[in-house]
């Protein structure tokens, strides 16, 4: 944030102004110029082009935008970007909680730090802090990213632990092996089109408050009709394995255990894709921070939990 440079006072007529235009010019380059009472409570806003368009002995005040917009100083970045996200200003101004004008910030300085933030964001999913670049050194970054890599261990540790609930029913059939990481990955792949779907919505200020519900809908829908298409491509594809393998259960059965675990585990990515973020955004964390950890935890323990419970159902 600057300080301000070019405020006026309303009084003020398109002479005088432009005298002190003058006068200004030579110290800093500025756009607007900014309509304060004697408080410095900002009124209003005018363009160099207003002061070459009116008379000499016009007031700022007849022609000025009045109640302009402006940034409260206490303003997050991440949300001031999301307020000017569709307002491509050269600057804006910056007032405090009596809407004192206080500074101005630079829209190239704004739309900086948003590129940085975008760019941070697929690493922010993984754990890789925002802070890290690549002359980064080794010690930090190792500090940075060894920590996640545990968490991620942990829950790797819970997606085997219910695959371990059904060693007897892989055992019996093993055919169910193969087709593990099909489910795992494409409910994973469902997840993170979905997550990726509302951190942009955050990000671009889309997602507001009210229409998680929406958000939510839509994407329990998707994650429902792209689950049960690719589940009738994965059903065939283990109807043709098991018949070609002759295994003692029915090609049939597994073909649809298939069918109805990817159906299930990709309407629980589509969920999961909205509800972490949301849910992380609820208490206080960065909605972007290790996002896909939670993610793949939680689509791998759907997707192999639905597949191997619904085999121990139907097939034992």
């Amino acid at each position: 944030m600057e300080p301000p440079i070019a405020v006026f006072l309303p009084h003020l007529t398109v002479g005088e102004a432009t005298e002190r235009v003058r006068e200004l010019a030579s110290q800093r380059l500025f756009t607007y110029g900014y309509i304060t009472d004697a408080d410095g409570v900002l009124l209003g806003v005018v363009t160099m082009r207003d002061l070459l368009l009116h008379g000499k002995a016009e007031r700022l005040e007849d022609f000025m935008l009045r109640s302009p917009f402006a940034l409260e100083a206490g303003t997050p970045l991440m949300e001031a970007m999301r307020l000017t996200v569709n307002k491509h200003y050269p600057s804006y101004p910056v007032v405090d909680d009596r809407g004192v004008l206080v500074g101005i910030v630079r829209g190239t300085r704004l739309f900086e730090q948003e590129a940085i933030e975008i760019s941070a964001q697929p690493g922010s999913m993984v754990g890789v802090e925002k802070e890290e670049r690549l002359a980064t050194s080794f010690k930090q970054s190792l500090k940075f990213r060894h920590p996640w890599l545990q968490f991620n261990l942990l829950t790797a540790f819970v997606a085997a632990a219910v695959v371990s609930l059904f060693e007897d029913t892989i055992g019996r059939i093993t055919v169910l092996a193969v087709f593990l990481p099909v489910l795992a990955g494409q409910s994973g792949n469902t997840g993170c089109q979905s997550l990726a779907v509302s951190l942009r919505g955050m990000t671009l200020g889309e997602l507001k408050p009210g229409a998680g519900a929406r958000t939510l809908n839509k994407e329990a829908a998707l994650g429902f009709v792209n689950g049960a298409l690719v589940g009738l491509t994965a059903g065939i594809g283990m109807f043709m394995y098991a018949t070609w393998h002759e295994t003692a259960e029915s090609p049939l059965k597994l073909a649809t255990v298939v069918f109805v675990a990817m159906t299930c585990s990709c309407f629980l990515s589509g969920v999961s894709g909205v509800m972490v973020p949301l849910t992380l955004k609820k208490f206080g964390a960065d909605p972007a921070t290790a996002s896909s950890i939670f993610l793949t935890t939680a689509t791998d323990v759907a997707s192999m939990g639905f597949f191997l419970g619904l085999a121990t159902l139907w097939l034992l």
